[in-house]
């Protein structure tokens, strides 16, 4: 089976282009912020769980603004010279760490405001990241981006000479790193529904930490097929690093979380 982008642009309205990326962004972060209200109103019905809607739009603008703003923090030469393309995204260049980063802070705020409880909102939220993700990598498929080595399997990507890398340009196949991650997100969604089962009422905080771990774990898989890596740093891709530290991030919050229970029923 092989894979071929039939274009980014998905149809016209009077000149203007609408993209695929565009309208798959729009559904993806829908769908997620609709299954974080799922999430969080099954295990917190006690809770304000509507006050969801009320700041899901900021999460949502502060998510996409983050991870623009890092993508190109990534690639600061091409932005110093082309700085009107910054808030250019119909067309991709976005980095999910820098938009998930954003979103939790932004999340954290908002939560103590409201006064819900942050964990458990925390927990929801990053359900709804999982299965947003899954759905947003297919804009990178329309944008014939997020793709790996070149490859002859069945399942190759065919990447137009326009998009490729320049040491690759004789090669037409390549691995669709984009469908190993969605597919890779669409099975740690499938885990967090289960780990919200097991640990959203007594242990709240353990499905975040989860979530943080396994999609770094991911990331530091397809960031080794991946050759269109934003930035490296001494051959390293930055979002390999920054997913180490969200997995030391993860680990000390549930070194912490684990004490506090200890504390509370020990």
């Amino acid at each position: 089976m092989v894979f071929q982008s039939p274009g980014d642009i998905l149809f016209r309205v009077f000149d203007f282009p609408v993209y695929y990326y565009g309208l798959i962004l729009a559904a993806s972060c829908l769908i997620g912020v609709y299954t974080a209200f799922l999430f969080f109103k099954k295990y917190n019905p006690d809770k304000d769980y509507n006050a969801i809607w009320d700041f899901s739009a900021y999460i949502i603008i502060a998510g996409i603004l983050g991870a623009r703003l890092y993508y190109c923090l990534l690639n600061p030469v091409y932005y110093f010279y082309h700085p009107g393309e910054i808030l250019f995204i119909r067309q991709g260049g976005l980095s999910i760490h820098g938009g998930v980063t954003v979103g939790i802070l932004l999340l954290i705020i908002l939560a103590k405001k409201h006064k819900l409880p942050v964990w458990n909102l925390l927990d929801a939220f990053v359900c709804g990241t999982a299965i947003a993700q899954a759905i947003g990598r297919w804009g990178n498929f329309f944008n014939s981006e997020a793709f790996g080595f070149p490859t002859n399997l069945p399942w190759k990507l065919f990447i137009p000479l326009s998009r490729r890398p320049v040491e690759y340009a004789d090669y037409n196949f390549f691995h669709p790193a984009f469908l190993y991650e969605s597919i890779l997100d669409l099975i740690i969604f499938i885990f967090l529904f289960f780990a919200m089962k097991k640990f959203a009422k007594k242990q709240p905080g353990v499905t975040f930490c989860l979530y943080l771990t396994l999609y770094s774990l991911v990331r530091i898989f397809t960031e080794y097929i991946r050759i269109d890596s934003a930035l490296n740093l001494y051959g390293i891709p930055v979002a390999q690093i920054i997913s180490v530290c969200w997995i030391i991030i993860a680990l000390v919050i549930m070194l912490l979380l684990y004490r506090k229970n200890h504390n509370l029923y020990g």
